[in-house]
């Protein structure tokens, strides 16, 4: 983002802390679709994502007094937008024994990076969206907050409420899951494992 852009955002969001709803407007115009693109990755159903994402906003507008104007708004708001969602998804219980299973029953080789993005790049963003369906909830969050949303691992750890040392393996598991899923193995497995 420019800085002229960035200039432009803060007077928007000055004026619509104010109470200028046309300001209001302008951001969420500008902001909703990222964000419903995140809630669409981080949440099972695209009805799941679109009510996620009018939560999000309202929950935004409610408390944007409490906006930090020296953080940048678009990361104020993901980290908004990443604790709603993981909060739905852990009031639905999807969250799985499988996810805080046992450590020494994962594989420790790494999956190459390049691999697993040589995958994602030969599939449709459907296909890769139906595999991110398939991985246990919080596997699915660490991905989506990691990689789409460039979160950090202290971030990352706050919003799933987890110790940062466990946001490396959670990254590393839910990587090879993903990549077994798009490489045709394991998908039955996990899509029967991850129903409950």
């Amino acid at each position: 983002m420019s800085p002229a852009e960035q200039a432009a955002t803060q007077e928007r969001i000055a004026l619509a802390k104010a109470g200028n709803s046309e300001a209001w407007g302008e951001l969420y115009r500008e902001h909703a679709p990222a964000i419903f693109r995140f809630c669409r990755r981080a949440m099972p159903t695209r009805e799941d994502a679109e009510d996620a994402t009018m939560d999000i906003f309202i929950k935004v507008r409610q408390k944007l007094s409490q906006y930090d104007a020296t953080r940048p708004f678009s990361a104020w708001l993901y980290t908004v937008a990443a604790n709603h969602c993981w909060d739905l998804l852990r009031r639905r219980k999807l969250r799985q024994d499988l996810e805080t299973g046992e450590v020494e029953n994962m594989p420790l080789e790494h999956p190459d990076p390049g691999q697993l993005t040589q995958l994602i790049e030969k599939r449709t963003g459907q296909e890769v969206r139906r595999a991110l369906d398939k991985l246990p909830a919080r596997s699915r969050m660490a991905l989506v907050l990691r990689y789409y949303s460039d979160m950090s691992y202290d971030d990352i750890a706050a919003t799933l409420g987890v110790r940062r040392t466990f946001v490396g393996v959670v990254l590393l598991r839910a990587r090879h899951q993903l990549r077994e899923i798009l490489e045709g193995q394991g998908g039955a497995s996990l899509a029967a494992g991850g129903a409950s």
